[in-house]
């Protein structure tokens, strides 16, 4: 083939499917696939991203720990230089390190830190290879649920029995398109959070669907703070809630239902336990206050009457409520989604064609899509005889208090001590919150070791840095539970620098143990994928479904199953046959009150639904110091922090700063007007942002998408001020209750103040001091 022409195989990543335009063996474009007519932009990020300066292309040591190994301390981590040694130097070092700590301190003092989202691919999937390996290598500590819905995956499955309406399940798109009249959104159904969707699609839907039931004369309210969480073209309502009230909304609906006699009790009898527990509460005979609309208006900013108003159109109407992840990412987030549940059976909706409940609807593409479940293989990760765990969001917690006790969905636990954390996909300096605590907590382990593929901040905090392929420099399949697409994933152009994958880093230090066989199985990259495929083919036989053999599929790039021809509504059979098709729940019905959540007495989430007032919230005594709610939602222009030193993000950046979207009246207040530079602070910590005036936003509100790679202007300093807009260093890093201990980003105050000082140069993408050995 001659280099310099284009070639245009499929590739995938976690916003789409595209075909890749190789020119002189660089890569220049990525086309969206043909099948997509939505393409997310993110895309363009990617070519410029590949040989940028950033790009690790060496193996790296931290100076005094390749001087010192853990007697160097972690003090210096995140402001030492770095000396690049060869392969096997790092190979060795690495290997060695894994040894001692487990002979030192057993595997429970490693931490297999990694949070997917890495690559769409099976194959090369970071958080499975490094898990396949630890397990291979003795088992290690590890985190359970997820940062975009850890409340919802513990409280769901506690009051309904499974994760139906998180994970799956959920009333597909044409019942909704048919038959919803009215959908009330509870933190909207943005569409720059429906580009997304782990593990890739071939086609983003979402725009569509809900154009589909605007025509067909659904109607829209948006109850959130940020008037974009609903796109124009819906003419949604917009009632302005304020951030971390949700459940008092839900329950002032609630109450209306009951006084004015509008909730569907036979179905409350049939289908449900504990409804007259959570009512006393709910009408006031246990405390005298009902929770009324009044009440609600009061804690929510929205109307009383228009409470009351709302809750009678829900009884009159085929009503969905749904609710976005974000909802539950608040102090007490397990509340709003027990709420949401239960106002949608007092309705009586649930099982109905468009009627009841269901989470995420807009937080990724594929909640909602009709599609033919199937079981499509990932790579196997092994046992792992290590009994200890976290919380995903209580990293921090972890390191700085070894051996003290925790309490998690009725368990109480331990923090085990941990010496080594070898993170492989994600980014702790992105994901978790109160930064500037996770920097002090990150210099405790003995040994941080991270396969990475950029010099951004979790390299730069790291011991051993070994620099790892984009996705885009090898061969994987592409995949997903929720889509019917299957993608070869094409690589597109060769590995920058001494840059490996994942795999065949594993493979190396396994092979220092005598573990490679156990790891690798004898099998290569295109091994493991024609397995993989192999396995995908004959589950695909047993539902009689034709897939062509791994060349052909090769070459053409992508299959997709046969479509699902019955729309799918969640708890259909268990409203039609609730004997023979119980739920997995003590009572076997959906659980208002639970009697198991009650047992654990838990004083921050009790038997039933409640409002609990946040830590951080407008209502609080503390809101006459930092007096603006801080709203750190997902970024439009990239996922997560991925690629945010691509173009894309550039363009929507003011001096190269993030923005801060404040109201007019709160800049007004301030002295600040679009473009000013601003620092945004806390005591938890300061950033800088460019600021935006805007009535988009309520309100007392501010918005800084979270993404911004951590960019502190002292760097390893605790409490310095971060350059970039990173607004983790502002978030409060504390558990929503005992039950879920899941992360709370969104119940956060601040203050805003125009900076009218000469701000240092942002340095997120520079990498750190490369010195000679």
């Amino acid at each position: 083939m001659n280099e310099s022409a284009a070639i245009l195989p499929t590739t995938a990543t976690h916003w789409g499917t595209y075909r890749g335009e190789v020119r002189g063996g660089r890569l220049v474009s990525l086309h969206p696939y043909e099948g997509d007519a939505d393409p997310s932009p993110i895309a363009s990020n990617i070519p410029a991203s590949l040989e940028h300066p950033c790009r690790i292309r060496r193996p790296a040591i931290r100076r005094s720990f390749l001087e010192k190994g853990k007697a160097a301390g972690g003090e210096e981590r995140g402001r030492e230089a770095f000396v690049e040694v060869d392969w096997n130097t790092a190979i060795d070092l690495v290997a060695r390190e894994v040894e001692r700590v487990r002979a030192a301190h057993g595997n429970e003092a490693i931490f297999g830190g990694s949070y997917g989202w890495a690559s769409a691919g099976r194959f090369h999937h970071a958080q499975s290879q490094l898990h396949r390996f630890l397990n291979c290598a003795g088992g290690y500590t590890r985190s359970v649920n997820a940062y975009s819905y850890a409340a919802a995956q513990v409280i769901v499955p506690r009051v309904l029995g499974d994760a139906r309406g998180l994970l799956g399940q959920h009333t597909s798109w044409p019942s909704i398109e048919e038959h919803t009249e009215l959908v009330l959104m509870l933190g909207g159904m943005p569409l720059k959070n429906a580009q997304v969707d782990p593990g890739g699609m071939g086609r983003h839907g979402v725009r569509e669907h809900l154009q589909r039931a605007k025509a067909r004369g659904a109607r829209f309210v948006l109850l959130s703070p940020l008037r974009e969480d609903a796109f124009g073209a819906l003419d949604a309502e917009w009632l302005p809630l304020r951030p971390s009230t949700d459940a008092a909304l839900l329950l002032g609906l609630a109450h209306t239902l009951v006084a004015e006699g509008l909730h569907d009790r036979a179905f409350l009898a049939r289908y449900t336990a504990g409804f007259d527990r959570f009512e006393a509460y709910l009408m006031g005979r246990q405390d005298g206050r009902p929770k009324d609309a009044d009440w609600a208006a009061a804690i929510t900013g929205i109307d009383a009457g228009r409470i009351r108003a709302l809750a009678r159109e829900m009884a009159a109407a085929r009503t969905l409520i749904a609710v976005s992840w974000s909802v539950q990412r608040t102090d007490h987030g397990e509340q709003p989604y027990w709420l949401a549940i239960t106002v949608a059976a007092m309705l009586g909706q649930i099982g109905l064609p468009g009627g009841g409940f269901g989470f995420g609807y807009g937080s990724v593409n594929s909640i909602g899509s009709q599609v033919r479940t199937f079981p499509w293989p990932s790579l196997p990760q092994g046992h792992n005889p290590v009994e200890s765990f976290i919380p995903v969001a209580r990293i921090s917690d972890m390191l700085l208090h070894p051996g003290e006790p925790f309490d998690f969905d009725g368990r109480p636990l331990t923090y085990p001590d941990i010496r080594m954390v070898w993170w492989a996909g994600g980014n702790p300096f992105h994901h978790h919150q109160d930064l500037n605590r996770l920097v002090r907590a990150w210099r405790r382990p003995e040994t941080i070791i991270v396969n990475e593929i950029f010099w951004n901040a979790l390299a730069k905090h790291a011991d051993i840095v070994l620099p790892v392929t984009t996705p885009f420099e090898r061969n994987d399949i592409a995949c997903t539970a929720r889509d019917d697409h299957l993608v070869a994933m094409h690589r597109l152009v060769a590995p920058v620098g001494e840059a490996r994958d994942d795999h065949s880093i594993f493979a190396a230090v396994a092979d220092r143990f005598g573990a490679r066989e156990a790891f690798t199985q004898g099998r290569d990259e295109g091994e493991w994928l024609r397995w993989l495929y192999t396995l995908a083919r004959q589950r695909a036989a047993q539902q009689a479904i034709d897939m062509p053999e791994f060349a052909e599929f090769w070459e053409r790039g992508v299959f997709r199953l046969p479509p699902r021809t019955q729309p799918q509504v969640l708890m259909e059979e268990f409203r039609a046959e609730p004997v023979k098709a119980p739920l997995r729940t003590p009572s076997g019905r959906i659980e208002i009150f639970s009697e198991t959540i009650a047992s654990f007495g838990y004083d921050d989430c009790p038997g039933h639904p409640v409002w609990l007032e946040p830590a951080e919230w407008l209502g609080a005594a503390q809101a006459r110091r930092y007096p603006l709610h801080l709203v750190s939602n997902q970024p439009a222009t990239k996922l997560h922090s991925q690629y945010d030193l691509g173009p894309h993000c550039e363009a929507a950046r003011i001096a190269g700063r993030e923005v801060l979207r404040l109201h007019p009246e709160d800049a007004a207040a301030r002295g600040i007007a679009t473009g000013d530079l601003v620092r945004v602070f806390n005591d938890r910590g300061a950033c800088l942002a460019a600021a935006r005036v805007t009535d988009d936003v309520l309100p007392r509100v501010v918005v800084l998408p979270t993404g911004a790679w951590y960019d502190p202007a002292e760097p390893g300093a605790v409490g310095a001020l971060e350059r970039h807009g990173n607004p983790n260093v502002l978030t409060l890093d504390k558990g929503s209750s005992k039950l879920a201990q899941a992360p709370i980003a969104h119940s956060c105050l601040v203050e805003v103040e125009r900076f009218d000082g000469e701000p240092s140069p942002v340095g997120a993408f520079d990498p750190p001091p490369i010195v000679p050995r």
